[in-house]
């Protein structure tokens, strides 16, 4: 198989694709937070949750739904905060993960990646990490954070 890559190319290519893979898995798991409520455990990321509170009509009281799930809409995650925070988050594991897939088809095509278009991989694959990790993640921590005392 031809390859624009050199040998530290296929390992940036391989690199690139382990941390997006693991940049996206962190995204979508709803674990960032843990804790409890109402004597059980529960966890949430910025638009997955498990173990949270329903409210029970027929019984007048609050109920704990022990299961993992998403918001049921964009709007319904609880704050601007954690809606900025997840399309922050969500935009940087995207670019992560366009670089990386570029980068991996590099390794299986010739001339597909020129020197170039390396260094405009790298600036998107630089803001896609700031968006997903790093400073962009202690900055949307820090909004969700804001919004903590909301009473959500």
């Amino acid at each position: 198989m031809a390859s624009s890559l050199t040998c530290a190319g296929v390992v940036w290519a391989f690199l690139s694709f382990l941390c997006a893979a693991a940049s996206c898995v962190g995204f979508f798991m709803p674990y960032w937070l843990l804790g409890s409520q109402l004597e059980k455990s529960v966890s949430f990321g910025t638009f997955r949750r498990c173990s949270y509170p329903v409210r029970d009509e027929t019984r007048q009281t609050t109920v704990m739904v022990e299961q993992c799930g998403r918001y049921a809409s964009f709007q319904a995650i609880p704050s601007a905060e954690w809606r900025i925070c997840t399309v922050v988050t969500g935009l940087g594991c995207g670019l992560l993960l366009l670089v990386a897939l570029t980068a991996l088809m590099g390794c299986c095509v010739s001339e597909l990646i020129s020197r170039t278009v390396g260094r405009v991989a790298g600036g998107i694959q630089f803001l896609g990490g700031k968006c997903s990790c790093g400073e962009r993640l202690a900055e949307g921590l820090h909004i969700w954070r804001l919004s903590w005392g909301l009473g959500q």
